[in-house]
């Protein structure tokens, strides 16, 4: 595990997907996003399918596995339960022991760093997808866009596709962008 690993640190991530809850109302559950084949509903529905998959990966608790995301599962109190979980997430890995050895998310084996950088990215480019799709402004921290960047860019080399199709934004695009980009996203869209 490299230093810049232990140190990642997924609250900034997690407070920003928090802030854009309030101002989504029940007019936009069935809205599009960027995330294809998800609605809102569903969007927020893998948020907190994901926040606690990633929980238990970071306590070493792993689940059975995620459960499929769907605007039918959504937790009818997802206004208050996904903050919490959250909350939750970001802090089980703030314990150093969360980011050693290996750990199990997805019904997947892994080494546990690798699974806390993929838990930031999905609140990172999700978080993005939520503030897109509720005509909100997502802003990432440096940290988080880099190691986004590395992680996307790396997997996208070992699983060719992915995230789906690449969309090309330019060498000289901003980092998060260049994230977005690789895995399948255009910094352009709109709802």
């Amino acid at each position: 595990m490299t230093t810049a690993t232990r140190t990642l640190d997924l609250a900034p991530a997690a407070r920003r997907v928090a802030a854009l809850l309030p101002a989504i109302g029940p007019e936009q559950l069935g809205d599009r996003t960027p995330c294809p084949g998800f609605d809102v509903a569903t969007l927020l529905d893998h948020l907190l399918v994901l926040t606690t998959e990633f929980t238990h990966a970071a306590r070493k608790t792993p689940t059975d596995g995620p459960v499929e995301p769907s605007a039918a599962h959504l937790d009818p109190d997802w206004r208050t339960e996904l903050p919490d979980r959250l909350a939750e997430l970001a802090a089980a890995w703030t314990d150093p022991e969360a980011w050693a050895g290996g750990t199990r998310a997805g019904g997947l084996d892994f080494p546990a760093a690798e699974v806390g950088v993929i838990a930031l990215n999905e609140l990172v480019v999700h978080g993005w997808d939520l503030a897109r799709a509720t005509r909100q402004r997502f802003s990432v921290d440096g940290p988080s866009a880099q190691a986004c960047l590395a992680f996307a860019a790396g997997f996208e080399v070992v699983v060719p596709g992915l995230f789906g199709e690449r969309v090309e934004v330019g060498a000289g695009a901003p980092v998060f962008h260049r994230v977005l980009g690789i895995e399948g996203r255009d910094p352009r869209w709109t709802p």
